[in-house]
């Protein structure tokens, strides 16, 4: 695997950073995740493939001296808390490089490790407002929404963040040297809006929100709803691509508005609508399928590992307690990722055998477990 060797610390938190850990790990990567101390609920996250979990107290000196010492064997330190914490614990990027000068520290924040809002509270909503993107994303006439939580904690977190750590990792390789990683997810989700930045004069973004080509304002760009409650994408673009769309729809595009007129589309998108609300999502299927309409159908959960082309292409995979989750992409050719299809590791669950791995005795471990510094949560054997 490409990242095989490669040994990171990810220290626990929400969202963003266990999935730059899990991106990380299926890659080949060993992530250790750093678990807080005496938590109540034995799993963590629910990004923790292929991880293994290490129990320990950061807020004992005792604590933040083995951190200090693992960082001293890895590779990369994935931290998400706010500025200032680590400093507090004496675990900031200038003690741990100067012991490390090869580590990668990644700071993975909201708003960045400096600015006016650097030490504010926020979610992915938040960082979504400050980066401008939230104001394009909505229906006409209503307010701006956040598609769930992907974009900034995410996309412009988890994913940047892991970017940013295998870039600084290739120029490790000609330098030698770690560096300090500050990874924003306002800045992250900013990177991402690159496009709409670029083609804001191009006339895809020049009328109010929820009017445009790409954000439902145009209704061959659109979802509609079928006679059965369920729904079909249509992204026909292109006049060639439209006229396949339309002829789908059994429509004479010469009795039709202009596709770019801007005017006709509120009536062009009630009358698509209308057509679509006759027939079940698999008549509609069946009718552009093999066709260049851009129209597919809109998938649930519970059906989207099952359709023919996921399933041909092993898109999503199971675990060994029969969960499903999407398998990991880019595919590489030479050095593919090859996911853990074991469970997620229970918080403490591999203290010991990770200590041991990084160079503590076992009376080392023995005293960290009597003072409480670590907690080891080995599952019983079922028998």
């Amino acid at each position: 695997m490409a990242l095989r060797g490669v040994r990171v610390l990810e220290l626990s938190g929400l969202a963003p950073a266990p999935l730059c850990g899990l991106v990380l790990a299926d890659f080949g990567a060993q992530v250790v995740r750093v678990d807080r101390f005496r938590r109540a609920a034995l799993h963590a996250d629910v990004q923790g493939r292929g991880k293994r979990s290490l129990a320990i107290d950061l807020k004992r000196p005792q604590g933040a001296e083995a951190l200090k010492r693992l960082c001293q064997a890895a590779d990369v330190l994935v931290e998400p808390f706010r500025p200032g914490v680590m400093e507090k614990l004496n675990l900031g990027p200038d003690v741990l490089l100067k012991s490390n000068p090869r580590l990668i520290y990644a700071r993975l924040t909201g708003f960045g490790n400096s600015g006016a809002y650097s030490k504010m509270a926020g979610h992915d909503i938040n960082y979504l407002a400050v980066s401008g993107i939230l104001s394009r994303l909505g229906r006409k006439d209503e307010n701006p929404y956040a598609p769930i939580n992907l974009l900034a904690d995410f996309a412009g977190g988890g994913i940047m963040c892991a970017l940013g750590i295998i870039i600084a990792l290739y120029e490790r390789t000609k330098s030698g040297k770690g560096q300090v990683i500050d990874a924003s997810m306002v800045e992250g989700a900013a990177y991402l809006s690159s496009f709409l930045w670029k083609s804001l004069n191009s006339g895809l973004w020049n009328r109010p929100r929820g009017e445009n080509l790409l954000d439902s304002g145009a209704p061959f760009y659109e979802t509609y709803k079928t006679s059965d409650g369920k729904f079909m994408a249509v992204g026909a673009l292109e006049p060639q691509f439209y006229q396949q769309f339309i002829n789908g729809l059994g429509l004479d595009s010469h009795k039709l508005p202009d596709q770019y007129d801007f005017s006709g589309w509120p009536e062009m998108k009630k009358r698509f609508a209308d057509l679509f609300s006759k027939k079940t999502q698999a008549e509609w299927c069946e009718i552009f399928e093999h066709t260049d309409a851009c129209v597919t159908p809109v998938l649930s959960f519970e059906g989207v590992a099952s359709h023919p082309h996921n399933k041909e292409r092993g898109t999503f995979l199971k675990n060994d307690q029969e969960e499903i989750s999407p398998r990991p992409a880019p595919l590489l050719s030479r050095t593919p990722a090859t996911p853990s299809y074991k469970r997620d590791p229970f918080i403490g669950e591999h203290t010991e055998e990770i200590l041991l791995e990084y160079g503590f005795s076992n009376e080392e471990i023995t005293q960290l477990i009597t003072l409480k510094v670590i907690e080891s949560n080995k599952p019983k054997a079922n028998l």
